[in-house]
């Protein structure tokens, strides 16, 4: 499936709710006095989603790439400032959701691998070197491995 928008991507849909899940999270009481763990937190969620519009927007897939991985790297700093924040005596009441939400930020980080993965194997630069030419040839492709994989689907 082709996106045309970031705000359609299930990955980016996951790092905002994860995001949001990261900001209530640091509402609660032992957040309070613990200012640049909350403030680091906070950026590092929402640097994820962040990442990916940018990259997307950007028009080349090597710049996707580029944005994907740091976006991965922003997922795992989210996941071990919530290992080191699970371990502080403050925050013992709030294990369950914390071990949720790693949870949820190593399935953003599985998927954003996923992608790069998928892109390193892509013969498409990007948007911004699609021209007519370019376009069609991609197009003709598709259409050709669709049909090749309806043929294959009546065999069985």
């Amino acid at each position: 499936m082709t996106y045309e928008r970031f705000e359609d991507l299930p990955v980016w849909k996951a790092a905002i709710e994860l995001a949001i899940k990261i900001y209530a999270l640091t509402e609660k009481t032992p957040f309070r006095r613990k200012y640049s763990l909350r403030d680091q937190i906070e950026r590092a969620a929402l640097s994820i989603s962040n990442n990916i519009a940018e990259g997307f927007e950007r028009g080349t897939t090597q710049e996707l790439l580029t944005f994907i991985y740091i976006s991965r790297g922003s997922a795992g700093e989210v996941r071990s400032m919530l290992c080191f924040t699970e371990r502080l005596p403050a925050f013992k009441d709030f294990k369950s959701e914390i071990s949720n939400l790693k949870v949820e930020a190593e399935g953003i980080s599985r998927q954003l691998r996923a992608w790069a993965d998928s892109l390193q194997n892509s013969e498409i630069k990007g948007q911004r070197y699609l021209n007519e030419k370019e376009q069609a040839l991609v197009k003709n492709k598709k259409e050709k491995d669709e049909f090749l994989n309806m043929l294959k689907s009546y065999k069985k």
